[in-house]
């Protein structure tokens, strides 16, 4: 175990706890908090990258659809239920600026040139920094297309496990990071990665007696639904870091920061 330092916090799909996930209006919220990082789903629906994490409709807009039997103008047209449409991600990347890092999971089939495009585009309309972004998918396949179609973006791999070879599969991707499932959160596997100079990620976290165990095991950040959790511990985590170093100055016992 590994001394705990502070965490990168990507607000998951926005602040899906104050306004309906993956909009403009949840994104806002996490950008308020001053997160570090967003984390937004995409879809290529028809060739336009819309931002949305279910594969069919039901659980936040009516109907029973795949995604990818809509075209995008009627998909837009059912409010989601904070009465947004359902952004695109060139609205997305307006909206966050350079205020946090954007974390672009790719979820359906073809994305990779069509992502690789708009962010080409974006930054050269507002000469934002490709190395604001990242790039995430369990498709390793289509990480491989970004890798070939925009090496600038860095590159996040998504495992929902752990493989026999461990963080392995990165390193022909060329990664940034693995992002890991919680409930699979492995010390040799993160060691492993950071072997590999990865950065570790691990989703989703939401309980705050989480954040010790995994910040111990020597990840670097979390995606969270609840940000205000990762940035409350990251605020006692420094304060008590910065009283210990006063008191080893002073030669004084240390007490705990409540």
């Amino acid at each position: 175990m590994q001394t705990p330092t502070p965490l990168f916090c990507f607000a998951h799909r926005g602040y899906r706890q104050r306004a309906t996930e993956n909009t403009l209006q949840a994104i806002t919220h996490a950008l308020e908090f001053d997160v570090d990082g967003i984390e937004v789903d995409i879809w290529n629906i028809r060739g336009q990258l819309l931002v949305k994490h279910d594969r069919r409709l039901g659980r936040l807009i009516a109907g029973s659809e795949l995604l990818t039997d809509l075209c995008p103008e009627a998909l837009r047209q059912r409010l989601l239920p904070c009465g947004q449409q359902v952004p695109t991600l060139r609205e997305v990347l307006e909206l966050v600026g350079n205020n946090a890092q954007l974390n672009i999971e790719m979820k359906g089939p073809g994305c990779a040139a069509l992502v690789a495009a708009e962010l080409e585009s974006y930054v050269r309309d507002s000469g934002a920094s490709f190395e604001q972004y990242l790039i995430s998918s369990f498709d390793h396949r289509q990480l491989y297309e970004s890798l070939q179609l925009l090496p600038e973006v860095r590159r996040g791999v998504l495992i929902d496990g752990v493989p026999l070879n461990l963080a392995a599969c990165a390193e022909p991707l060329k990664a940034y990071s693995v992002h890991l499932n919680l409930d699979f959160a492995d010390t040799e596997m993160i060691a492993d990665g950071k072997r590999r100079g990865l950065k570790n990620y691990i989703f989703t976290v939401n309980h705050p007696d989480d954040l010790p165990l995994i910040a111990a095991m020597g990840a670097d950040g979390v995606f969270t639904d609840e940000p205000r959790i990762v940035m409350d511990y990251n605020a006692r985590l420094t304060a008590e870091m910065l009283l210990n170093q006063q008191m080893q100055v002073d030669g004084g016992d240390i007490p705990q920061v409540p």
